[in-house]
């Protein structure tokens, strides 16, 4: 029986691909919460209702400080205090004045001195930086459904190129005694153009163009072939890697489950203990003011 995954918003369990990549949620979850983008922040989140189309973060700051205005570096619709937005302003402290972006040419990059965070080398601001990822994402999707087709097909197409070789061999061996024949006319002729100084070789004219046309063929369809595995097996371990990360995140669900009921079960526990000592206590408090008063206390059962 194939292994089941949880979905990470309702823990139902499905198979692998009937999850999506990355936030791992079930079909239903994906219709009901699907994911948008903050009218005010541009940042993504799971959408609860079909009415709500700004993050938690930013209802928040409305609430305490009202409808934003634009940022005066990013023109993102997100400062809520002064001028500038959250991120920018964090930005800013952190590494300096912004920059001329090199896609949207805005003044909204910041750059922080490592050029391993930059894309492709070039200094690129948040908005931008998001859009690439998408760009490269929606590539490896398409790398991945490549592959997945090339490999079913990879089989004709070595049964294709093992027909045409055989192909070409059945009429390379019925033009051999043509060639023959004819052989001594072209010696012929060939050593009458020597004879006028020519430099043309009679052993390259033999040869026939469509066998050197094949093996330049045949060597790039071999190349393509071990290029296409090499993708196939890089996107296998891919996979791989993402479905452990999917068991990774059910094992945690699992036991954050297990602790919460625990901890429901300890605090229930706790809170009859302390109703049994209260009530136990209130008990013992009427016996003393019975005594206190002379009278006899009745007899309790312990």
């Amino acid at each position: 029986m194939a292994a089941l995954y949880a979905c990470t918003k309702c823990n139902q369990r499905f198979p692998f691909e009937a999850l999506s990549q990355g936030q791992q949620l079930c079909k239903e979850c994906r219709i009901a919460h699907p994911m948008v983008k903050c009218t005010y922040c541009r940042t993504e989140f799971q959408q609860e209702s079909k009415t709500n189309t700004i993050c938690k973060k930013c209802a928040q700051n409305v609430k305490l400080y009202g409808t934003p205005k634009p940022c005066q570096y990013c023109n993102i619709i997100a400062a809520f205090i002064g001028n500038k937005c959250q991120r920018c302003t964090n930005s800013e402290k952190r590494h300096g004045p912004p920059q001329p972006c090199e896609q949207c040419k805005q003044q909204c990059a910041f750059d922080r001195k490592d050029d391993r965070r930059k894309v492709d080398g070039k200094l690129l601001c948040w908005l931008c930086t998001l859009s690439y990822k998408r760009v490269l994402q929606k590539t490896r999707e398409q790398r991945k459904q490549l592959g997945s087709s090339s490999h079913s097909s990879l089989s004709q197409k070595e049964q294709l190129t093992r027909l045409s070789s055989s192909h070409y061999n059945s009429q390379k061996t019925l033009s051999t005694s043509s060639l023959q024949n004819e052989i001594p006319k072209k010696k012929a002729k060939f050593d009458s153009i020597s004879t006028n100084g020519d430099s043309f070789s009679p052993d390259l004219a033999l040869d026939s163009p469509g066998t050197d046309h094949f093996v330049i063929i045949t060597q790039l369809k071999e190349e393509v072939a071990s290029l296409k595995k090499v993708l196939h097996q890089k996107d296998q371990l891919i996979l791989d890697k993402e479905k452990k990360i999917t068991e990774l995140r059910a094992e945690f669900q699992y036991q954050e489950s297990q602790m919460r009921t625990k901890m429901n079960q300890m605090e229930k526990t706790h809170k009859d203990l302390v109703e049994q000592l209260q009530a136990r206590n209130r008990e013992l408090m009427k016996q003393v003011s019975a005594l206190s008063k002379g009278k006899k206390p009745a007899m309790t059962s312990p």
